[in-house]
């Protein structure tokens, strides 16, 4: 039975016309190259396809032995293979084989398939092996699975020098020898540049280098580095037309390398022969160039190497990019922060204050030192949510509301729960994408609110989830308040208490952002003996102090905002404070006029005495009438201005009134707001305090 056919008879004609034609077709049309060796392993055949395999040199080979025309290729697993189905007749499929044509040369790749040949009762008559270039393959194989990797490597921050230095990494030694990226000077500053002419860029800046020469450095700019840009130079070309550009053999005497005189004396002196350049380009906006080049490699680009560089190129582009968006928003964020924080920290009766203020990270952490009523004082940071020109934003409204309601005189508690609800107001009327959360929604707004009275020495403190501020007292004690952290504004229930607790004088506070403490350590107890170190001795001068704090708590890489607040409390004594309890009686507005004269003179202000009287008579006046308990009357001398300040029982708050002419009553409130600088009430745990502050002089 014939191997084909598989019969006899009227058939046998036509199989033997198909063997035939088999055969013709697998030695003349086979795109497959085959060659036919005998038990000797000496060349019998070959076949057309097999010429165009350059890896043999099959001229005069027939009758000669594989090491005689394979060369290189001849060894290792291609002669292994040989041998082996020649020895056992099982076949080898896709045997890869990797070589040389001459040493230096690119390397080729082979696909080797090998089979024995056998007559008709199982003689063995030789091997027939197929034998495909796959060189091409391999090497798109190779491209893609290069452009995979590097994409996945680049762009890792949002950082331009870093992805400049990523790109030139991933390209050195993989494609090039050598790798300069630089990128405009407009870009590092945020703004885009349209395509265009050379005038339109200024200078062009080194953000990233890299090279497989190890004397390459001379030859290299620095980081950094400012080089202008020539006219009717490639680098010139591509920034106008967007278009990559080869050199294959780069000419030393070309016209265009005379223009370039820093670039093209350094391309020159390296020894360049092969020159890739890329324009950088995202989102119709020029970012830079890349020029690649080889002076240690022999082979030059090709077009394939330029198509997969230019597409890398593309890539990096967009990741500069988005760190220039990053950038500029960054930098506008930052402006809109310094514009927002506390002007000047002037200073108070009730504390010496240092702070330390650098928005590093470009978010919406921030501080506060507000004057409250009686000589008191709040003292406020905290962390908003994210980075950027929102985060900023964000500040900017916290710390508005945080005024407005620090001017009510309520409680630390009851300031972060009206506090809490705005948040959560304003979180729900700003625009969020459907099925999008960002990380800046996953992250919270704290807020640490305290108030100290330097009559009491006592502070009254309430949290957001902020860390609780650090105390130092004068004996050397370093410790955390103890103070429970209720839900971040905006998130959870507005629940939260206050903590109340009395300092010695010449005691520090420390107040600080979030991630300046989680910069030292997640480690409580670590974190205070770091900032303890710092702290003592606490009557150093308090900038000093704060200047040490940040020393010591700043780490070495920086990507958050870092802010500190020191506040270190004072004490008013009996000579600013003079304070009586009179009965609800009509008589005691003459006793209190009386008392606040003796007051004034024992300070030496002798005369603010009618001003003082008249207000403290007024206010006075106000809680017997309106009140049944006890009245206690206070002066407090805080320069420049004496308060006055009247305590009665009734929750009832007072209103100014423009009082008529005809009006028999209505004018107490309104003689205390013409001749005070200010004026307002505050709730106490027994109904209210009506306060006002005269001026000691005109001036103020």
């Amino acid at each position: 039975m014939d191997a084909l056919t598989g019969g006899h008879g009227e058939h046998r004609g036509s199989g033997w016309e198909l063997d035939k034609a088999v055969l013709g077709a697998l030695f003349s049309e086979s795109p497959i190259g085959l060659h036919v060796l005998d038990t000797q392993l000496r060349l019998v055949r070959f076949n057309t396809a097999a010429r165009f395999v350059k890896a043999f040199a099959l001229d005069e080979a027939v009758g000669r032995h594989p090491r005689e025309w394979a060369g290189d290729f001849y060894t290792g697993s291609y002669e292994a293979t040989v041998l082996e189905v020649l020895e056992t007749g099982v076949p080898s499929l896709d045997v890869e084989v990797r070589g040389h044509l001459t040493p230096g040369s690119p390397e080729i790749v082979l696909s080797v398939s090998c089979f024995r040949l056998e007559d008709a009762t199982g003689g063995v008559l030789g091997v027939a092996t197929a034998v495909l270039d796959i060189t091409e393959r391999k090497r798109a194989a190779a491209r893609l699975a290069f452009l995979e990797r590097s994409s996945g490597r680049i762009g890792t921050t949002l950082d331009i020098f870093r992805t400049a230095q990523e790109f030139a990494d991933e390209m050195v030694p993989a494609l090039a020898d050598t790798v300069v990226v630089e990128v405009l000077d407009s870009v590092l500053r945020g703004e885009a540049s349209a395509p265009g002419t050379f005038m339109e860029f200024g200078a062009l800046r080194c953000a990233g280098r890299r090279s497989a020469a190890p004397d390459a450095e001379r030859h290299l700019p620095s980081i950094g580095e400012a080089i202008g840009l020539s006219s009717g130079t490639p680098l010139d070309q591509c920034l106008s037309d967007l278009r990559p550009r080869i050199f294959e053999h780069l000419d030393p005497g070309a016209q265009w390398l005379q223009r370039e005189r820093v670039r093209g004396r350094r391309l020159t002196e390296a020894g360049a022969h092969s020159l890739l350049v890329l324009p950088l380009a995202a989102r119709g906006s020029v970012v830079g160039v890349a020029h690649c080049y080889r002076h240690p490699t022999p082979q030059p680009f090709d077009e394939g190497e330029l198509a997969l560089a230019a597409e890398l190129a593309d890539r990096v582009a967009l990741c500069l990019d988005n760190a220039r968006l990053y950038a500029r928003e960054r930098s506008a964020a930052r402006v809109l922060q310094l514009s927002l924080r506390p002007a000047r920290v002037v200073g108070h009766t009730a504390v010496e204050t240092a702070y330390s203020y650098h928005p590093l990270g470009a978010g919406g952490d921030w501080f506060d030192v507000i004057p409250l009523s009686g000589a008191r004082v709040a003292l406020v940071t905290g962390d908003t949510a994210g980075r950027g020109l929102r985060a900023a934003a964000t500040m900017g409204e916290v710390r508005a509301a945080i005024s407005a309601l620090a001017d009510l005189d309520l409680t630390p508690d009851e300031v972060l729960e009206r506090l809490h609800a705005l948040v959560t107001r304003l979180g729900g009327e700003r625009p969020r994408p459907p099925d999008i959360v960002t990380e800046d929604e996953n992250q919270d707004t704290t807020c640490l609110y305290i108030v100290y009275s330097p009559i009491t020495r006592r502070c009254a403190v309430a949290s957001a989830g902020h860390p609780p501020p650090v105390v130092a007292l004068p004996d050397g004690t370093v410790e955390y308040a103890m103070v429970s952290a209720g839900s971040p504004l905006g998130r959870g229930l507005a629940k939260y208490g206050t903590a109340e607790f009395e300092l010695p004088e010449g005691s520090l506070l420390l107040l600080s952002n979030t991630a300046m403490l989680r910069a030292v350590s997640d480690d409580p107890q670590h974190q205070l003996a770091r900032i303890g170190d710092a702290l003592l001795p606490a009557d150093r001068p308090l900038q000093k102090i704060c200047d040490d704090v940040v020393y010591q708590l700043t780490p070495e890489q920086v990507e958050n905002d870092a802010v500190l607040l020191l506040a270190r409390t004072r004490a008013l004594g009996p000579d600013q404070v003079a304070s009586w309890t009179l009965p609800n009686d009509p008589a005691a507005v003459a006793e209190a006029r009386a008392k606040a004269e003796r007051a004034l003179t024992d300070w030496g202000l002798e005369p603010l005495a009618f001003t003082v009287t008249l207000v403290v008579s007024e206010l006075v006046t106000n809680a017997v009438r309106y009140s049944d308990g006890p009245i206690d009357v206070r002066l407090i001398l805080d320069s420049p201005v004496v308060v006055c300040e009247v305590t009665d029982d009734s929750s009832s708050v007072p209103h100014l009134r423009h009082a008529e002419e005809v009006d028999e009553g209505g004018r107490g409130l309104y003689l205390t707001w013409q001749v005070s600088r200010r004026w307002g009430t505050r709730p106490e745990s027994r109904g209210k305090t009506i306060w006002a502050e005269v001026a000691l002089s005109e001036e103020e």
